[in-house]
């Protein structure tokens, strides 16, 4: 493993960067201890059950709740089509 002070590290942070996505070890100490650069995979729903503590089952129920609720305000003729001009949208001058 590379370690670095905080400082080093400032200097060549984008290629440590590129370093740790490619597989090195790079490690800055900071008060003794090593912090490790290491890439991660983000999801919608690791985020969901991390920071709420919602489970896999009431993120699907969720999931399918939504849909449900989607389809029938289509159905009804309340969805708008978004082109990007917010401000037309919530003027309401954005709806087909």
């Amino acid at each position: 493993m590379t370690t670095l002070t905080p400082t080093s590290a400032r200097l060549n942070l984008s290629s440590l960067l590129r370093r740790a996505l490619k597989g090195d070890d790079i490690g800055i100490v900071v008060d003794g201890k090593i912090i490790a650069l290491r890439p991660v995979e983000v999801e919608a729903t690791d985020y969901a059950m991390r920071e709420y503590g919602a489970t896999e089952s009431e993120l699907a129920d969720f999931a399918k709740n939504v849909h449900v609720k989607i389809e029938k305000e289509g159905k009804s003729g309340n969805l708008r089509d978004f082109t990007g001009d917010i401000e037309a949208l919530v003027a309401g001058k954005s709806h087909r």
